[in-house]
């Protein structure tokens, strides 16, 4: 079995989506801080702006955190009047949660500075390139259910 070193970082795909990662999340921190928000709290508001009653289990997937987390971000939501959820679940245990009229305009003031971040960062390539992009990394992510673990040897 032939294994291979990572080699020189700088030649590393993953080194360098892990570097514009930092530098896209470290960008949106700072624009959402006016906001009072988190990334993960925006996360929590784009997705419920556009998946109205998503629960928590199903927020914290999709926004990549746990679902101990995401219950903290949204309480901290849900004190500042940004969403809503109901006492009691509707059907099963699910809290199906919703954005206030509060949310919908913290959420397109957040949307709107975010997208001006993400547009600066993908500047340097034309509108051809960033969709060649966003398709081949989109295609790279049902190849991670196929990596090998490490084993010594």
């Amino acid at each position: 079995m032939n294994q291979e070193l990572v080699g020189e970082l700088g030649l590393s795909v993953g080194y360098v989506l892990k570097q514009v990662h930092a530098s896209l999340r470290t960008a949106m921190d700072e624009t959402l801080r006016p906001l009072d928000l988190t990334v993960p709290q925006y996360a929590c508001l784009e997705l419920l702006g556009q998946n109205a009653g998503l629960s928590s289990s199903e927020l914290a997937r999709r926004a990549f955190v746990t679902r101990q987390s995401m219950n903290l971000v949204l309480r901290r939501l849900q004190e500042r009047g940004l969403l809503t959820r109901p006492v009691e679940a509707p059907h099963g245990r699910a809290l199906p949660t919703e954005l206030t009229d509060d949310g919908q305009t913290i959420l397109r003031r957040a949307s709107i500075a975010v997208r001006a971040v993400e547009k600066q960062l993908f500047a340097p390539l034309t509108p051809e390139r960033q969709l060649r992009l966003r398709e081949d990394l989109a295609t790279c992510i049902p190849s991670t259910a196929r990596v090998m673990p490490v084993t010594d040897g």
